[in-house]
């Protein structure tokens, strides 16, 4: 999607950057691991069919994706979001808006694909980021997400954190749809706000440093 391709989002533990060319290769390299392959139902692509793929949801209007980038607010701003996202990266989270008859609908989906980023709340607040964006800027009031029956950290994370509820279940599968409503003056809208916390608004450009704003 062109829509998030030059902005960076910087929460208090997480920067959520878009997904471009120079990711693509460590990307791949997590797209090695069975265990990936298994939480995100894929299956492992050549790297040419990676970057093939990367630039496809760059332009297609029905897929947002970010990078996740470990990088707390408190560090200082990076002449490079470029070469700093690509050495922090620790994951992706995306949306696919795939209801062409409901076009406030989008599913979610999220992956920390770095052992070392679990557990530390940056899942949390990146998806609460992630919400806050479809929320502010792409218009979004509906979000589902479809998690494999055994994936309890991710059922806990969005039932019980996020405030997601189970509407469907398929025993083919193996996975539950939850949903979440964020209309406007919702409990559940202030929730995730509060979740996401003070998110800065970036330029994501190589050089001179990013201009910078406040989003709430």
């Amino acid at each position: 999607m062109r829509t998030n391709e030059n902005i960076v989002l910087v929460g208090s533990k997480v920067a959520l950057v878009p997904y471009r060319r120079e990711h693509v290769g460590r990307y791949h390299d997590w797209m090695k691991s069975i265990e990936l392959q298994e939480l995100t139902a894929s299956e492992p692509l050549s790297l040419e069919a990676e970057y093939d793929m990367q630039a496809s949801w760059h332009t297609d209007a029905d897929k947002c994706t970010f990078i996740l980038v470990d990088h707390p607010s408190s560090a200082p701003v990076p002449s490079s979001w470029k070469d700093l996202s690509v050495h922090n990266m620790v994951g992706d989270v995306n949306f696919f808006l795939n209801e062409p008859d409901d076009p406030k609908t989008a599913e979610v989906e999220i992956m920390l694909a770095e052992p070392a980023a679990r557990g530390r709340g940056l899942g949390l607040q990146a998806l609460a980021m992630m919400l806050m964006y479809g929320v502010e800027t792409l218009g979004l009031h509906r979000i589902i997400s479809k998690i494999g029956m055994g994936n309890t950290s991710s059922l806990r994370l969005f039932q019980d954190r996020l405030g997601f509820v189970q509407i469907s279940e398929s025993a083919i599968f193996q996975e539950v749809t939850l949903s979440l409503s964020l209309t406007p003056d919702s409990d559940a809208l202030r929730q995730v706000r509060d979740l996401a916390g003070r998110v800065e608004q970036m330029a994501y450009r190589v050089d001179p440093k990013p201009a910078h704003r406040d989003i709430e």
